[in-house]
């Protein structure tokens, strides 16, 4: 029995252990760690792994060091799916490898930003980790090829890998990862500034069920190697190339022609494409919804004409200030944009058949306060 006479408060003796549990599996993280002090009979529930089978302890990052993670993997083992570690830059290999051993059913693994990693903690998820679908390795900057070989060999479940910023992957650690990974489904490199068309060919070569693809700021990405990705990737939905300033008109073209499933264009910086790509593009990817043509310095009134026409789905375009201050524009008064006081809104109300188009920059942060401490609510179990 959980409750004994000391303990029992009137609610324990109306409410049975199990529908308790199931009122705590509805709390977050912070109110159940001030449940589990109310009483010895409350610490066990509110403690159960069952009630943590999603943790994220981003609003805690300040305090969640090694000995953090180790305590929850232990506590709650097979229960735990997905973590968040975003932001823990003082969880390092060792405390990931504990917690690779003891959460092996875990799904959903965001490291973003835990800097103090390396190449050990993928060779952990490898090992243990056969279930895992998502993960995070964002500005990982320790890691390495290697990470993607073993990735490759222990998680071949894997369907969204994010390594945006990891500026030590090559081509090699491209092909051993989609080798072993074929079913991904999301690939994020922004800033993998070493990648060329090679990589891209490989993702060719194995990940047919790839939908979204971030190549932000890969600058050694020529026409080639988008043409190769999407004569494999048809089903691509997703994708950004914004800062590959070698791609021309080829690349949209190649779009145009293969990938009518396309929603999502980023190509801001991309300064040699022109009317004609967006012409090709726009007559053949109806559901495009959101562009960015950020500082696509060639293109004039046409390429937004012909979007009007072909893409009904389309709500967010990015860069249309530029056209808006050329000399001798004849975009009609509706185009004009607005500013407000908060960052850099523009609204296009009017432009048929377009509901509503619209351009909206993000200039600042919503405040936080001081992060609750954690470590005191997490006891070693």
């Amino acid at each position: 029995m959980v409750f004994s006479n000391n303990d029992e408060g009137l609610i324990n003796k109306k409410l049975p252990k199990e529908l308790l549990l199931r009122i705590f599996s509805f709390l977050d993280i912070v109110t159940l760690c001030r449940c589990a002090q109310i009483s010895k009979a409350w610490n066990i529930l509110a403690l159960d792994g069952s009630n943590w089978q999603r943790i994220d302890l981003f609003n805690f990052q300040t305090d969640v060091e090694g000995r953090v993670v180790e305590n929850i993997s232990k506590r709650c083992g097979g229960f735990l799916r997905k973590l968040s570690l975003r932001g823990c830059i003082g969880v390092g290999d060792s405390s990931l490898k504990t917690f690779a051993q003891n959460c092996r059913n875990i799904e959903h693994l965001n490291l973003n930003g835990c800097t103090k990693i390396t190449d050990s903690t993928c060779y952990s998820l490898s090992r243990f980790c056969s279930k895992l679908k998502h993960l995070d390795l964002t500005s990982c900057v320790s890691i390495t090829n290697s990470s993607l070989k073993g990735i490759s060999e222990g998680c071949r479940n894997l369907e969204y890998l994010n390594l945006s910023w990891c500026d030590q992957i090559t081509k090699d650690g491209i092909e051993a990862l989609v080798r072993g990974c074929r079913g991904l489904k999301a690939l994020l490199l922004r800033g993998c500034t070493q990648l060329e068309d090679e990589a891209l060919k490989h993702i060719q070569n194995y990940c047919h069920e790839l939908v979204s693809l971030n190549l932000q700021s890969c600058s050694r990405i020529t026409d080639e190697g988008v043409v190769q990705i999407c004569r494999g990737c048809h089903r691509l939905q997703a994708l950004c190339l914004s800062g590959c300033s070698n791609l021309t008109d080829a690349s949209l073209t190649a779009l145009a022609l293969n990938c009518p499933r396309l929603q999502i264009l980023e190509a801001a910086r991309c300064s040699h494409l022109t009317d004609a790509g967006f012409t090709l593009l726009a007559r053949n990817c109806h559901d495009l919804e959101k562009m960015d043509l950020e500082e696509c310095i060639l293109i004039t009134d046409s390429t937004l004409i012909q979007l009007s026409v072909h893409c009904p789905k389309l709500q967010a375009l990015d860069g249309l200030r530029i056209l808006g201050r050329r000399p001798g524009s004849e975009l009609p008064h509706e185009w004009v944009k607005c500013s407000y006081k908060r960052g850099s809104r523009w609204i296009l109300p009017c432009i048929h058949p377009w509901r509503s188009v619209q351009r909206e920059g993000i200039g600042c942060k919503p405040g936080r306060g001081p992060s609750p401490a954690i470590t005191s609510h997490l006891p070693a179990p």
